[in-house]
């Protein structure tokens, strides 16, 4: 099938590393981004839906790292109003709104859940008016709020709507609304959005060090890691968005520490959905923090800690510890309590924490930071998925300010709250098409239903696919939630290069099968074969890896302390 504008298939990671170091013509980018996460990738299309000539390069693949591995919600932040910050609680509600109903609506959903109240008169008095206010941020904003108004309810409709909740231990819940998405796809759609405008993506290039005019950064040195070759990609502007790796990112240029990032590591487990019954999901406050039960498919994902992590970043692993104090916490509100069998998948993940600056910086909200430390560089760090749009916007306005110093001209203002991702266009209208679309292709609703959430009105391309080969509309093995077609799409259009990033990033079969997708990684293997070009040896080689990897990760998870964890995760690297 003809790739789609904005299609990352393997041709295209050639054509865009070709365009950033000068072989197709161009000399110098206006802005290189380093880091392909959300805020990386959202600085982009920030730049790019400019008229800024853009190039993008990532390490690994897109969402590897922060992105991938978050509680996976679009939300105002309720704690928060707590802490009286009510410009970062309005800014995020906005963004909610913004990415649900103009913005992202197929990969950004409303989801409910219960706030549990053990004091029947204050209590419900206080958390009462703290929703109501978050909800009247939410009404107030710019844009529609898209989810319902809270609401309260008694113990007796507690447990008519949340049967498996210890409910005659409160006094009642509050129902509210937020967001939930799957971020890793998230990631994918901003980056091809971007691609689709003209921005150059690749990812598996290693930034190695920055190009030097006097005090400018001019560009940067890279390695190729798919064929061993140095690189240099020259830029007016290099902006940084390297998360928990922004410390390393700052040595190279010369170890003037405009920011420091401090490392968090945040766990997660998942769990079938028939193991607590509910209709909604909760939020329970902990001794340290508060802790999540999401709705997720069929499945719910319970988390998180919140502990220092000063070991390998690139795959931070889950301990006995971690997975015991989930356990033990949700325990408390469950009639049936879980144990370590009910887990199906475990994913941890680091927040990149500022935790001080030893330069004067601009700082633009509580939550992220944005600094130039040198001419031509800007370093972004902090902030939360749900702002990703707003971080991009204040990095791209401090990187005007320093391409207007090479005589580049005026910049012209983000227009990022009018752009739609990649499958936001048509949505509606092929969910309204549903049933049609079921009959046409022979496939069942629910299926269509899940393509839908996925791809939105990308589904087209999907459909394509099952119509000149029948063959791709069978489930995956092993996974059968899956169709074949979406890990051939995953290498065409989405940028998968290596097994993992299709078991773990562009589907969830990593955590949401029991056996964590050691059925699938052979047929999975063979149908990015076909596309990439691997024999068998090659085949063989990304099987045993992926299989070597849930391995690493499970005894991590055996592990008491995170030393022990890491030293038992760390003996896996990645594949190049």
């Amino acid at each position: 099938m003809t790739p789609t504008p904005g299609a990352l298939g393997p041709d295209a990671r050639d054509a865009a590393l070709a365009a950033m170091t000068g072989q197709a013509g161009e000399h110098e980018l206006d802005v290189l981004v380093v880091g392909g996460g959300i805020t990386g990738t959202g600085v982009a299309l920030d730049a790019v839906t400019r008229g800024l000539s853009v190039g993008l390069l990532e390490q690994r693949d897109l969402a590897s790292g922060t992105s991938s591995r978050s509680s996976k919600l679009i939300h105002g932040g309720l704690r928060y109003l707590e802490m009286m910050d009510f410009g970062l609680v309005r800014e995020a509600l906005q963004e909610r709104g913004l990415l649900l109903t103009r913005l992202a609506p197929h990969l950004v959903s409303p989801v409910p859940f219960l706030y549990p109240l053990t004091k029947p008169v204050w209590e419900r008095a206080y958390v009462g008016a703290g929703l109501a206010l978050y909800d009247g941020m939410a009404k107030a904003g710019k844009y529609d709020m898209g989810v319902p108004m809270h609401r309260h309810l008694t113990r007796r409709q507690v447990a008519r709507m949340a049967p498996d909740f210890k409910a005659e231990s409160i006094a009642g819940a509050i129902k509210y609304y937020d967001c939930q998405v799957d971020d890793a796809r998230m990631v994918v759609a901003v980056a091809r959005t971007a691609a689709k405008h003209g921005a150059h993506v690749a990812t598996r290039v290693k930034v190695t060090g920055f190009l030097r005019e006097g005090e400018r950064v001019v560009g940067v040195t890279a390695r190729d890691l798919e064929h061993d070759r140095d690189l240099e990609v020259r830029a007016r502007v290099v902006v940084n968005a390297a998360g928990v790796w922004t410390d390393e990112i700052q040595e190279m240029v010369g170890g003037r520490g405009a920011l420091h990032v401090q490392a968090s590591k945040g766990v997660h487990i998942v769990v079938p959905r028939d193991r607590i019954r509910s209709e909604a999901g909760f939020i329970v406050r902990t001794e340290t923090s508060v802790l999540f039960v999401i709705p997720w498919g069929r499945h719910w994902i319970i988390g998180t800690t919140d502990t220092p992590w000063d070991l390998d970043k690139a795959h931070p692993a889950a301990s006995r510890r971690d997975l015991d104090y989930i356990l033990e916490h949700v325990n408390q509100i469950l009639r049936e309590p879980l144990d370590h069998e009910d887990v199906v998948g475990v994913y941890a993940g680091l927040r990149p924490l500022l935790s001080g600056e030893s330069e004067p910086t601009s700082k633009i909200s509580r939550e992220h930071t944005v600094v130039t430390p040198v001419p031509g560089l800007v370093m972004i760090a902090g902030g939360k998925y749900t702002t990703y749009r707003v971080m991009a916007r204040d990095a791209i306005d401090a990187a005007a300010h320093s391409l207007r110093t090479t005589g580049h001209g005026a910049v012209r203002d983000s227009i990022t709250d009018r752009v739609p991702l990649v499958g936001a266009e048509s949505y509606e209208t092929r969910s309204n098409q549903r049933v049609l679309l079921a009959r046409r292709s022979g496939l069942h609703v629910a299926r269509i239903d899940h393509l839908l959430a996925r791809y939105g009105g990308l589904v087209d391309d999907l459909l394509a696919l099952v119509r000149t080969r029948r063959a791709l509309a069978e489930p995956l093995t092993g996974a059968e939630d899956y169709l074949a077609a979406e890990v051939v799409y995953a290498v065409t259009h989405e940028g998968a290069r290596h097994l993992d990033d299709v078991l773990t990033r562009r589907t969830r079969i990593s955590i949401e099968t029991f056996d964590r997708g050691v059925a699938a990684a052979p047929h999975a293997a063979r149908l990015m074969a076909e596309i990439l070009d691997w024999d068998d040896a090659r085949v063989a080689e990304e099987v045993d890896h992926y299989l070597r990897r849930v391995e690493a990760e499970r005894q991590s998870q055996r592990m008491l302390t995170d030393q022990e964890a890491d030293e038992a995760r760390v003996q896996v690297t990645d594949l190049v």
